[in-house]
C-alpha cells in the first residue's frame, strides 16, 4: 500500500459472503474455526475489527483442504502473524488464518531446523540456543511467526530472514504442498517474492556455536532493543521506511513530533518510527496520526514518507 490516505483492499474488497459458503469453505477440519471473531489478538499492535471467518488449521493437511475448499468458493484467504500489521475496524472480509496450531520444530543433520508456520521467533530463537546452534540471534525480539516473519524478510540491523533460510514449504494457491529452495525465492528489503499461498514451515539452515556465548549476544541486543524501542507497548515495528541516506525515526524526532496523539495512538517516545498503542487504540487513530506526521514532514523537510506498515481491510 503506498499510502495510509487511501482505502486498503482485501481481495474482492467489500464482498459479503453467504454463511453458507463460508460454512462450507470450513468444513470438516480438525482445526479451530470462528464467525466474526475479532482480530485485535492476532496481531502485534492489538488492533483490528472481525473476520469474517476465523481459522487455526490443525495442521498441514488441514491447511491443504482448507485452500482448495475456499478456492472452490472463491472465498480470499488472509493470514495473520507478521508484525507490519495493522488491520482496519471494520476488520476482513472472507477467511483469515492463524497457524498458530502449526508449531513443530524438527533437528535434521547438519545444523539444520525445520520450523513450521505458526512458530513465534522468540521460542525458535530459545530452541536454539539450548541446542548451542547460531545464527538467529540478530532476530531477539521480533514478535512475529516464523511464516509471517519469512513472507515480509523481516530484519533488524543485524541481520534478516533470507540471511538463514535454506529452504521454504509453501501451500499453494491450489492446494498443493512444494518445497523451495531459498536460491529460488527472491528477497527484497522486508519482501520475500513466493508463489500465491501459505507458509507452513521454513527450513533454517544454523551453525554450531557455544551456549553462553549465544545467550550473551541475545541479552545484549535485547538489552540494546529494550532501551531504544518501545518493545513493552503493543506496536507494528517501524512505519515507515527509511528515505535514501536518512533514517525516517531521525526526521520524525528532529521535526519535533514525538508524543503526537491521536486518541490512544501515539508516536513512540523511545523511538520516532514506532506508533505504540497506549490501550485502547483503533485503527482509525493510527492511521489519521500516520497522515498527520506524513504531512507535517512533508511540510517541513520535502520529504516524502512511505509506509513500511502493512494496512489491511475496511474501515
Amino acid at each position: 500500500m503506498k499510502g495510509a490516505g487511501r482505502r486498503a483492499r482485501t481481495t474482492r474488497a467489500g464482498a459479503r459472503f453467504q454463511k453458507k459458503d463460508l460454512q462450507a469453505a470450513v468444513a470438516d477440519l480438525r482445526g479451530k474455526v470462528a464467525f466474526g471473531a475479532a482480530l485485535d489478538a492476532y496481531t502485534s499492535f492489538k488492533i483490528g475489527g472481525p473476520a469474517d471467518a476465523l481459522v487455526e488449521p490443525a495442521d498441514v493437511e488441514d491447511v491443504r483442504r482448507l485452500v482448495q475448499q475456499a478456492r472452490a468458493r472463491k472465498i480470499p484467504l488472509f493470514v495473520v502473524g507478521g508484525t507490519n500489521l495493522l488491520i482496519r475496524d471494520g476488520g476482513i472480509r472472507g477467511i483469515v488464518v492463524s497457524l498458530s496450531r502449526l508449531r513443530a520444530i524438527k533437528e535434521e543433520p547438519g545444523q539444520v531446523l525445520y520450523v513450521e508456520g505458526g512458530v513465534g521467533m522468540p521460542t525458535l530463537i530459545g530452541h536454539a540456543i539450548r541446542r548451542s546452534l547460531g545464527g538467529l540471534e540478530w532476530a531477539a525480539g521480533i514478535p512475529g511467526t516464523v511464516g509471517g516473519c519469512l513472507v515480509m524478510n523481516a530484519g533488524t540491523r543485524l541481520g534478516e530472514m533470507k540471511d538463514s533460510v535454506k529452504a521454504v514449504r509453501v501451500v499453494t494457491s491450489k492446494g498443493e504442498v512444494v518445497d523451495l529452495p531459498a536460491s529460488s525465492v527472491p528477497f527484497e528489503y522486508r519482501r520475500a517474492h513466493l508463489p500465491k499461498g501459505i507458509v507452513v514451515g521454513v527450513w533454517f539452515q544454523l551453525k554450531q556455536g557455544v551456549r553462553a556465548e549465544l545467550e550473551r549476544v541475545v541479552k545484549d541486543y535485547l538489552h540494546y532493543r529494550r532501551d531504544t524501542q518501545p518493545l513493552a507497548m503493543p506496536s507494528a515495528g517501524c512505519v515507515f521506511k527509511n528515505p535514501p541516506k536518512d533514517s525516517a525515526g531521525r526526521l520524525i524526532e528532529a521535526t519535533g513530533l514525538k508524543g503526537l496523539r491521536v486518541g490512544d495512538a501515539e508516536v513512540s517516545l523511545k523511538h520516532a518510527n514506532f506508533i505504540v498503542n497506549r490501550g485502547h487504540a483503533r485503527a482509525a487513530d493510527v492511521i489519521e496520526l500516520i497522515r498527520n506526521v506524513r504531512r507535517m514532514i512533508k511540510r517541513k523537510t520535502g520529504v516524502r514518507l512511505d509506509l513500511e506498515l502493512k494496512i489491511v481491510g475496511e474501515a
